[in-house]
């Protein structure tokens, strides 16, 4: 867990759209990957951890740093490791994505990847990116300013990393082979955790629920991780207002709240200040629900840990919970009231001579398969009416080595059709997708603008937390309903939108945001909620190389895992014998 060595070297570090030298240190971390026993709600299983704990270690760098972790698979599984927010700059190499940038590093061996930090400050995150892995496999990444430097606010006095989690009583991967195998909705977790521990108003968990012990008048930095599966979830703290001062390591113009949204893949800043009388407070988290109204199995966990004053007080019978402060499981309002207060802390250098617009859609769907005569219906996902299969070869290595038959350059910039998106009861041609591996390339230098639309197919549109690998993104504009290309852009934010590798698409609404493509390679954007993933809604973006050594994809490493066929999304029947899974 513990850096193994530092020492300083010369690098040149990509940020933004310039070149600096700086000195940089290198770190070297070990990640050795195996199942381990956990006992959850009473419940005790093995689940793959890496150095024995859930989450995993926190990685500290500075700002510019260069960092080398070696991942030891001892385990059952095959997986890659993702570092989500990490511009990764000429290097996808190390990005991590499975069938995008590498395919998996196989049981009993070994993985060194070489993670370059460049624009980031603040806390970023590391999780498995191979089917369900990361559920148990992730952990934070902080990155302190450059050495010299100092925050953009008056320094607190510590700090906590806190992790959002799910909760599975069983192996959700053999679950989830299951429920992909035979077309059924994928597992609902049994519980949330903070800090791998779901809290207090969980079964058996009040001894072990997470504690932060403060002192009256000091401030602390909490960085907050959203690596739950599929929801995004409110959180506060009883009694304590939160000082918002940064998102998905960007600094953010502070704003005070009694609450914040947080989604899967979001990482979040704020500022506590302990000035409440010498107590017990929850810090609680709950889902934020954006899918079917008449689905209410969705998972009411909530989750908590203690903010607990330090000093001499008689504890009370229980902490308090931030009723007040912590908004229902379906209070679209106050989703979008504290997605409206995000801006960047300065004046953004916000593309404005947009070379590619692309408007996708995302829509939820339906696989149509007809096997021995008998026709199965399973459940999927698209972008622009594209499915995402997985090739047999990752895309990476057959882009840098011009191989063919393995993905398309055809992924439309435009929806096949155009029709009411927000309607409801669409008829069912709206929800059939194409199944293919279509990419987008990109020109070195482009500036992209692309309009995310939400659609009501089957009359489940919900939330998409939109994730971009290798770059960040100035969030524009988001609204409700239809986008309207001719009145919605006079709403857009070109001073200082957020920016940041993660955005929201909201239900029945619009996203739009903008990127300057500076960062050859090939970089995969997704929904984050992890049973869109799988179903399918993910694209790839190629960024063709500049005209200079510094503006093009570096040379591949001299070893990367082995690929084997991907394992397909089986959408008919199979003869896969169903029973209990893993205790499910």
């Amino acid at each position: 867990m513990g850096v193994v060595l530092e020492f300083l070297v010369a690098a040149v570090v990509f940020s933004g759209m310039l070149l600096c030298m700086v000195e940089a240190k290198v770190h070297y971390y070990d990640f050795v990957v195996k199942d381990e026993n956990f006992t959850r709600l009473c419940v005790t299983k093995s689940a793959l951890a890496v150095n024995g704990s859930i989450p995993g270690p926190v990685l500290y760098v500075n700002k510019g740093d260069i960092m080398y972790v070696n991942v030891h698979n001892k385990g059952g599984y095959k997986f890659t490791i993702h570092w989500h927010g990490v511009k990764q700059p000429r290097n996808p190499w190390y990005d991590g994505p499975e069938y995008i940038t590498q395919c998996g590093i196989q049981p009993g061996t070994n993985f060194t990847y070489e993670v370059i930090f460049s624009d980031e400050e603040g806390t970023l995150w590391w999780h498995a990116h191979s089917d369900w892995t990361r559920n148990t496999i992730h952990g934070a990444i902080v990155v302190y300013p450059e050495e010299g430097s100092s925050y953009p606010y008056p320094k607190p006095d510590a700090e906590e990393v806190l992790v959002f989690g799910s909760w599975y009583n069983y192996d959700v991967n053999l679950a989830l082979a299951e429920d992909l195998a035979t077309g059924q909705e994928v597992p609902i977790s049994d519980a949330y955790t903070i800090n791998g521990q779901p809290g207090d108003f969980c079964a058996c968990s009040k001894e072990s629920t997470h504690r932060l012990q403060v002192d009256y008048g000091k401030t602390y930095l909490l960085r907050l991780v959203n690596s739950i599966m599929n929801e995004e979830v409110f959180f506060a703290i009883a009694g304590h207002n939160l000082t918002v001062v940064g998102m998905d390591a960007s600094y953010l113009k502070p704003f005070v709240t009694s609450y914040i949204l947080i989604g899967p893949g979001q990482t979040m800043d704020i500022l506590v200040t302990a000035n409440q009388s010498l107590s017990q407070y929850y810090m609680a988290a709950r889902q934020f629900y954006t899918a079917i109204a008449i689905f209410t199995e969705y998972d009411k966990t909530n989750v908590t840990a203690i903010l607990e004053y330090r000093g001499n007080y008689t504890p009370p019978a229980s902490p308090s919970f931030p009723s007040d402060t912590l908004p229902f499981y379906t209070d679209d309002h106050a989703g979008i009231n504290f997605r409206n207060k995000l801006r960047s802390l300065h004046k953004q250098n916000v593309p404005k001579n947009i070379t590619t617009q692309m408007f996708v859609v995302a829509a939820l769907n339906k696989i149509f398969s007809d096997s021995s005569g008998n026709v199965t219906v399973s459940p999927a996902s698209s972008l622009n009416n594209i499915t995402w299969i997985n090739p047999k070869m990752d895309v990476l290595h057959a882009y840098y080595s011009n191989m063919s038959g393995f993905y398309t350059e055809d992924f439309p910039d435009m929806p096949p059709t155009f029709y009411d998106f927000v309607a409801e009861d669409l008829p069912v041609n709206t929800t059939q997708s194409l199944m293919g591996t279509k990419v987008k390339v990109l020109e070195y230098g482009e500036e992209v603008e692309m309009v995310f639309q939400a659609a009501n197919t089957m009359n489940a549109s919900e939330d998409h937390p939109m994730h971009l690998h290798g770059h960040s993104f100035y969030a524009v504009g988001a609204g409700g309903g239809n986008f309207d290309f001719k009145e919605d852009p006079k709403t857009y934010n070109l001073v200082d939108p957020p920016y940041v590798n993660t955005a929201t698409l909201p239900k029945n609404g619009w996203l739009t945001v903008r990127f300057k493509a500076l960062n050859p390679g090939v970089w995969l954007w997704h929904c984050h909620f992890d049973r869109h993933f799988v179903w399918g809604m993910q694209t790839v973006i190629i960024v063709k190389n500049g005209g200079t050594p510094d503006t093009s994809l570096r040379e591949p490493p001299a070893y990367m895992p082995a690929c084997s066929d991907p394992p397909t999304i089986k959408l008919w029947k199979s003869e896969y014998v169903s029973g209990n899974v893993g205790g499910r």
